[in-house]
């Protein structure tokens, strides 16, 4: 999956916290979040509203919840897990560990292979 076909189905899903998202999709949308909120920030600057950026960035916070959701089923975990960000330090290291993971090969309790035919 590409750059554009990744955020367009971020975007498209962004309320969707069913069904499973391979890594591309889910890095794909982290990196566009991280430069939309940078021109966001220097739009706002230039312009003189400096809360633009961080405006720019929450309209993304639903979409990047679903996604990190749709990641954790696809390595077979309750999207519960999302909770562990709470922790300091700990909590985020074990979720980035658990993203990079491949998901499961095949179908599993939160739906087919989004890879399937892929590889």
């Amino acid at each position: 999956m590409g750059f554009g076909d990744a955020v367009r189905t971020c975007l498209s899903n962004n309320v969707t916290f069913t069904g499973r998202a391979p890594r591309s999709e889910f890095y794909f949308l982290n990196l566009f979040v991280i430069i939309a909120s940078l021109v966001g920030g220097v739009i706002g600057a230039v312009v003189g509203a400096r809360l633009f950026g961080e405006i720019v960035g929450l309209g993304l916070l639903l979409p990047i919840i679903a996604v990190s959701v749709r990641r954790l089923h696809d390595i077979g975990r309750s999207g519960w897990w999302m909770l562990l960000n709470f922790v300091p330090l700990i909590g985020w290291i074990v979720l980035l560990v658990w993203a990079c993971r491949r998901g499961t090969v095949g179908p599993n309790q939160y739906g087919a292979d989004p890879l399937a035919g892929r590889d």
